[in-house]
């Protein structure tokens, strides 16, 4: 079984930059597929970006592509989301998770195709 622990959420001002981690132990996520999902205040938790694991397939949210991107250092057992001109929209409890292997385009966001959810970490965007 596999944990997963987020973290660096914060605090930051719109167009500002932040990094997340998403850190596991237990067992190797080096051949795991992982997403990252957000949820903001009284909303249904969204897809934010999902990696299979070899950089084959990247699925990056609408809401979000050109400002996120996501990337592994196999090495640390850690996923990464980069985060770049954050907005207030971006206000949310940021989750990583174990995901599907074989998906493609929006099937690698359901969140039901996850498991081994992290405890989140959040991130405050504002003025």
């Amino acid at each position: 079984q596999v944990q997963l622990v987020e973290s660096g959420g914060g605090l930051v001002q719109p167009g500002d930059s932040l990094r997340l981690s998403c850190a596991a132990s237990g067992r190797t996520i080096s051949t795991s597929a992982v997403g990252w999902f957000r949820q903001a205040p009284g909303k249904e938790r969204d897809f934010v970006a999902y990696d299979k694991n070899d950089g084959g397939v990247i699925v990056i949210a609408d809401s979000v592509r050109g400002r996120f991107s996501i990337s592994r250092d196999n090495a640390k057992n850690t996923v990464y989301l980069q985060m770049s001109n954050l907005k207030v929209d971006d206000t949310a409890v940021y989750y990583c998770a174990v995901g599907p292997y074989y998906c493609s385009g929006a099937r690698c966001g359901e969140s039901g195709r996850y498991n081994y959810w992290g405890q989140g970490t959040q991130v405050t965007v504002s003025s």
